[in-house]
């Protein structure tokens, strides 16, 4: 069975919105590892419609051979969880709807990993879908912006599975559900 795993930027305030405005001080060659060996794990690409849609407006445009994310996140199948849209753009990609996603789950093939998307993180997360969560949280305080979690969340136990501290002072921490 595959696994559903979201990787996550987030500062200590809990807040995942525009990480490029916020993270990239912290970004070395640790972190690169980290997210890179993340993004191995994933045969296919899961996206909620927002993050989709900021994904597709940038990596299309990027030379494949001068960033190797590009060439990866262009030629990667993608799902995208969406009710609204309905024409996708980008190469290799699938619109799909929540409720095919425990179905997806059960078919043969590799993992499917997330990146950013918070809102279907949640959902995937109260919904006991997402299998593995992965923070990359940062020593920073943002001040405002779209948490990760939010109230109406609730409690859900999760499992400490794997935490590495770079030398930037950022933590990477790994979760399961309990």
């Amino acid at each position: 069975m595959r696994k559903i795993i979201a990787g996550l930027f987030v500062s200590l305030d809990g807040v995942v919105e525009a990480p490029q405005t916020w993270h990239f001080p912290y970004l070395d060659e640790e972190m690169g590892r980290s997210v890179g060996a993340l993004m191995d794990r994933g045969e296919a690409l899961l996206l909620g419609r927002g993050t989709y849609e900021e994904f597709a407006a940038h990596w299309p445009h990027q030379d494949p051979d001068a960033d190797p994310m590009a060439k990866l996140l262009n030629d990667v199948p993608k799902y995208v969880v969406s009710t609204t849209l309905t024409a996708p753009t980008w190469q290799n990609t699938t619109v799909i709807g929540y409720d095919r996603l425990a179905g997806l789950k059960r078919e043969p093939g590799g993992d499917l990993g997330m990146s950013g998307s918070p809102a279907l993180v949640r959902s995937l997360l109260r919904d006991g879908l997402l299998d593995e969560l992965h923070l990359l949280v940062h020593p920073l305080v943002v001040g405002g912006g779209q948490k990760l979690f939010d109230d109406a969340m609730g409690k859900i136990p999760l499992r400490l599975t794997a935490s590495t501290t770079f030398g930037t002072g950022v933590l990477d921490l790994t979760y399961e559900r309990a």
